[in-house]
């Protein structure tokens, strides 16, 4: 099996090397990930300077480490266009440091480098993890990463919906398991805090109160307040086809 790994926090990041420690037993192992940290890239592309890749020495026996000068999606795109040996198996984002759910999952890096994969039909799994200090310890993460590929491919790969995985910041004997979710009702209370430079101008950095507007258990979000593993299928397809029929009886669609 070939494998593509990417992130958004970079190359050297702690949670993509464990994660491609719990991948090489699954197949050969290729990363292309950012140069540094690109948090909250979503689906950007670079479309103003060239693309530039450098191979790296990697903490983990991987294939090949590929450095880019560009976003997660930029890096899954040229990997599998232009820097794998052979196509693609399967793609493996992660494991962010911090969670991805609810409303999270349309900003970050992760997630979009993983949608990447099921935008070219192949199966993509994304792996995130509940904490974000800089010190966060991703071994008990690692261990669930490998656990959740060896049932996923156990039961047959699918494409079309990236395989959105949570892991709490727990010790192993306090995970309660794996329970499949869907994405948790959330709205933020944005703010942007006024700072000021050395130099005295003035410059913004964004705050935000986190408010669960429900608390049901089979939600992302619960599932890992409780202790649990969860795995959240997430269509790339958004149209809301009920939303199709009322407009077409309001007749918002003209016949030809």
């Amino acid at each position: 099996m070939q494998i593509l790994v990417s992130n958004d926090d970079g190359i050297f990041s702690k949670g993509i090397v464990a994660l491609s420690e719990a991948l090489i037993e699954f197949g050969a192992v290729t990363v292309v990930a950012p140069n540094r940290e690109r948090s909250a890239a979503s689906h950007s592309l670079t479309l103003d300077r060239p693309l530039r890749t450098t191979e790296v020495e990697f903490p983990v026996a991987v294939k090949k480490a590929i450095s880019v000068n560009g976003t997660p999606s930029d890096c899954v795109k040229l990997g599998l266009s232009s820097l794998l040996d052979s196509p693609a198996d399967l793609i493996v984002a992660g494991i962010n440091r911090g969670a991805n759910m609810n409303v999270d999952v349309f900003y970050s890096g992760t997630i979009a480098a993983a949608f990447e994969g099921v935008l070219s039909g192949i199966p993509a799994i994304a792996f995130s993890l509940a904490h974000f200090a800089p010190d966060s310890d991703f071994s008990v993460a690692r261990g669930w990463a490998r656990t959740c590929v060896e049932r996923i491919l156990a039961s047959g790969t699918e494409s079309g919906f990236v395989y959105n995985v949570n892991i709490p910041y727990l010790p192993k004997d306090q995970i309660k398991g794996l329970r499949v979710t869907h994405l948790a009702s959330v709205r933020y209370r944005d703010s942007y805090e006024l700072r000021h430079d050395p130099s005295g101008k003035p410059y913004y950095w964004i705050r935000g109160e986190q408010v669960i507007l429900d608390q049901d258990p089979d939600s992302d979000i619960m599932a890992v307040r409780q202790g649990y593993v969860s795995l959240t299928p997430i269509r790339v397809e958004m149209t809301d086809f009920q939303a199709i029929e009322k407009l077409r009886e309001k007749g918002f669609s003209d016949s030809v």
